[in-house]
This record gives C-alpha cells, structure tokens and sequence, in this order.
C-alpha cells in the first residue's frame, strides 16, 4: 500500500545509510539504521507511522536536496499519424 508520507527510500548496508524521500520532495539521510529497522520499514503496514514510532527522532539525520516535484510529461512530438496501408 502507498504511503501518504513517505514516495519511497533506499538503504545502503555498507553504510548504514537510509535515504527517505517525502512525498513533498524532501529528502533526509538516516545514518547508523541497522538493517533490521530497514527491513522493519519494509514490512510496515504503515510505512509512515513506522518511521515516525522508530526513525525520526531516533537516528541523526541530515536534510539532502530536495527530489524535483513530479510533472506530467510534456509532449515533444504530436502523436504519430496513422500509417499508411497498402495492400498489394
């Protein structure tokens, strides 16, 4: 189920790194996340209600560039005419 908090994360294990990205387009990195918690997230039926009971307050965090707004796509071409068919 979508989250109405949270559009997605990735973690890095090497680091213990977890990247969030809000829905408003902020983006915070969470250092020293065990990966348990990172799978924890993963299972939440609440990804959001997870990360505000078990990440936010508890992780030194750091605010990173904010992801672009997501736009509908604008149209470079018109749309391909029809084909023309010749049957022989």
């Amino acid at each position: 189920m979508p989250s109405s908090v949270i559009r997605g994360f990735r973690y890095e294990a090497a680091t213990q790194t977890l990247t969030i990205t809000f829905v408003s387009g902020q983006r915070y990195a969470y250092d020293a996340v065990p990966a348990a918690v990172h799978e924890d997230l993963i299972r939440a039926p609440s990804r959001g209600r997870f990360f505000a009971a078990h990440i936010r307050a508890r992780f030194r965090h750091r605010r990173l560039e904010d992801e672009p707004a997501l736009r509908p796509a604008a149209r470079a071409f018109p749309p391909p005419a029809a084909e023309a068919r010749s049957d022989g």
